[in-house]
């Protein structure tokens, strides 16, 4: 850890902590990660600690500093909604329990372990059980007014049930959003040129502060109760608040993840388990958090000015890799926007070979100064995208040079442009043959008509030979054609337009998402094929028409009436349809068991991917969840199962085996 030799080294600190909170909180674009601005704090207060006459006024130790966000009004908290006191260390977490036994004079005073969720903190106020207000930390006293954006979350109960609660319960949350949910925004934002979030903290925090409230029920947040703020306490323990508030139908935490423990190796044991289990987790986590059990004690023990003496953090260290930037190459998406790509040394690191990482934009390479022959620090965003971290300076090659973002496409040679306000850097050819292949993948990908012999490399090689120039050209393909093309075997031909007849059924969600409308991804797709019908109303929508769907905001409105309003697309929907192709809407079967019934995927399945029993179940009337509650009626067990199968089984919900499943479908 640094360690800061004067004051002036302690007031630079400062000013560089405050720059870095204005980026977390108030940006949700934070350019350093949690560990190293961990690692800053920890230098601070250890200066702050030797030396308490230096200590400024707006030291970052004693608040917390998420600025009030413009559009939102705002709320203050009765009772101030606190940060944490964290460490990577097992001593200093022996040490605390060491302080919290002295302060109450107990030998064995009792700690309840449960995850700390990386998302973004909330308050809810039920007033007679109903949902008043919804309110950011902000400042720790004054927070946003987001009550309308989490009326959209599904996970929000608009009323307590059961009881008893009082008058007054101030329910204090996590607003995460889940890897899956992530990763999909994130590949939406690239191909539209928008900024990516750095991970699903700060996606989550993002999307709770759109000023769209149809925007943020797109966004899937998700929400986990943990505590109370304002109101009179019906239990004894935290352990207790867990499942009371469950049962006033708020979502919380698993029972597994949550643990009793007396005394630092208990604690320990429940920490090595859950960093064990952290990448089956399908949200992010980074460590756990520690807190006196019972509740009563909480008061006794009071704060400092900024966090509770009752509770401390336990933070997991990132797991990173060091390795080599061979290249910087650039990749043109299918909207025309110009992605630098770190070609790098391949690496092992959390369970995959990594040799290519995406580095967003020409700002993010000018920000972290990453250059050809820079050896970077690695790790995975949620434990799942490829991002490289900062650059290891002591060892850069004396003849490394910064990367430039070419001036011309490196597909096309047109002149690439950079609109003011964009971070983005274009191609503005819509006839680019990088974007047009681009859009022929995309548009045979599974997420879309799901063309399964189609797949990247044979449609560069179709693409290099000019069989294929356009989606609706993927229908002219024939047996002379393809036998012409080097390394096409009667099987491979065979099979490939045996796919792609079988994509000429298709739903119109389907061929929705194959379009590659900007702003719409598969649950969009899904709300507007639900909402037309067919594909000649959808053709003849408005703007208003799809801005009056449950879930699709204004600007994807306009992007959407955009699109079907332009003349070369039409055209091409023209040719698909000549060609053969017939979208339809998903009919559900009447009187099937399934209908309106849930059902919640898990493990792996032998005889169906997840997207094909998704599509079983939803042509039966049924949903598919990625969460268990009790509004959940079936769990679909595949192969090596986690921890949504045990949940089920405490739950009594009803557990079919992939056997089971499939005679339920007949």
């Amino acid at each position: 850890m640094r360690r800061l030799k004067n004051q002036q080294e302690y007031i630079e600190l400062v000013q560089e902590l405050a720059e870095h909170d204005k980026h977390y909180y108030d940006e949700a674009k934070p350019v350093i990660t949690d560990f190293e601005y961990d690692q800053l704090m920890g230098a601070l207060v250890a200066y702050e600690k030797a030396h308490p006459e230096h200590v400024l006024p707006e030291s970052p130790s004693l608040r917390i500093s998420e600025a009030p966000t413009e559009g939102f009004s705002q709320k203050e908290h009765v009772v101030p909604m606190m940060s944490l006191n964290n460490t990577y260390s097992e001593e200093e977490l022996g040490h605390f329990i060491q302080r919290v036994s002295k302060l109450l004079k107990k030998a064995d005073v009792e700690f309840c372990a449960e995850l700390k969720m990386d998302g973004t903190s909330l308050s809810l106020r039920y007033d007679q059980g109903r949902l008043t207000h919804a309110v950011t930390r902000g400042n720790g006293r004054v927070g946003d007014d987001v009550t309308s954006n989490v009326k959209t979350m599904h996970a929000v109960p608009l009323r307590l049930k059961g009881g008893p609660f009082p008058d007054v319960l101030e329910v204090r949350a996590e607003v995460y959003m889940a890897l899956e949910t992530f990763c999909e925004i994130n590949r939406e934002r690239e191909e539209e040129g928008l900024e990516s979030f750095a991970n699903p903290r700060n996606a989550a925090a993002g999307s709770l502060k759109l000023l769209d409230p149809k925007e943020v029920k797109r966004r899937r947040l998700n929400l986990v109760a943990y505590g109370v703020g304002e109101g009179r306490l019906l239990v004894k323990t935290q352990q207790e608040l867990h499942f009371y508030l469950k049962g006033l139908g708020l979502p919380v935490a698993d029972e597994q993840h949550i643990a009793v423990c007396k005394g630092l190796k208990e604690v320990m044991t429940f920490a090595h388990g859950i960093e064990k289990m952290r990448k089956k987790l399908p949200f992010e986590i980074d460590g756990i958090v520690i807190k006196v059990n019972e509740l009563k004690d909480h008061s006794l023990l009071g704060a400092t000015g900024k966090a509770p003496r009752y509770a401390v953090a336990y933070k997991f260290a990132p797991e990173q890799a060091l390795t080599r930037v061979n290249d910087i190459t650039v990749q043109v998406g299918r909207t025309g926007v110009l992605t630098p790509v770190a070609e790098l040394k391949p690496v092992f690191l959390a369970g995959s070979t990594i040799s290519r990482a995406t580095l967003h934009n020409q700002e993010e390479v000018r920000r972290k100064d990453i250059r050809i022959g820079d050896t970077i620090v690695l790790e995975k965003a949620g434990d799942v995208i490829p991002q490289v971290v900062r650059v290891d300076f002591h060892k850069r090659n004396a003849g490394a040079k910064p990367w430039q973002m070419p001036k011309k496409c490196p597909a096309c040679r047109a002149d690439v442009v950079h609109l003011k306000g964009e971070v983005a850097v274009r191609c503005p050819n819509v006839q680019c043959s990088a974007q047009r292949l681009r859009a022929i993948i995309y548009f045979a990908s599974k997420q879309a008509m799901d063309i399964e012999h189609l797949g990247v490399k044979v449609a560069e090689s179709l693409f290099s030979k000019g069989l294929i120039t356009r989606i609706s050209d993927i229908y002219l393909l024939n047996e002379e054609k393809l036998s012409a093309v080097e390394g096409f075997k009667e099987k491979s031909i065979d099979n490939l337009l045996t796919s792609i007849d079988a994509s000429r059924e298709c739903l119109l969600s389907h061929l929705i998402m194959g379009l590659g409308i900007p702003h719409v991804g598969k649950e969009t797709a899904e709300l507007i094929a639900e909402r037309a019908g067919d594909l000649m109303t959808l053709l003849h929508m408005s703007v208003e028409d799809f801005d009056h769907i449950e879930g699709i905001g204004e600007q994807t409105a306009l992007a959407i009436h955009e699109f079907f309003q332009n003349k070369k697309n039409r055209e091409e929907i023209r040719l698909l349809l000549k060609y053969g192709v017939v979208p339809g809407v998903q009919r559900k079967m009447q009187g099937h068991p399934f209908l309106n019934k849930t059902f919640v995927l898990t493990g792996s399945l032998s005889h169906y991917t997840r997207e094909e029993a998704t599509s079983l179940i939803k042509e039966r009337g049924g949903k598919v969840s990625s969460s268990i509650s009790k509004k959940t009626d079936f769990v679909v067990v595949g192969e090596d199962p986690g921890s949504k199968y045990d949940k089920a089984k405490k739950l009594g919900i009803d557990i079919l085996s992939e056997e089971e499943f499939q005679k339920k479908l007949l």
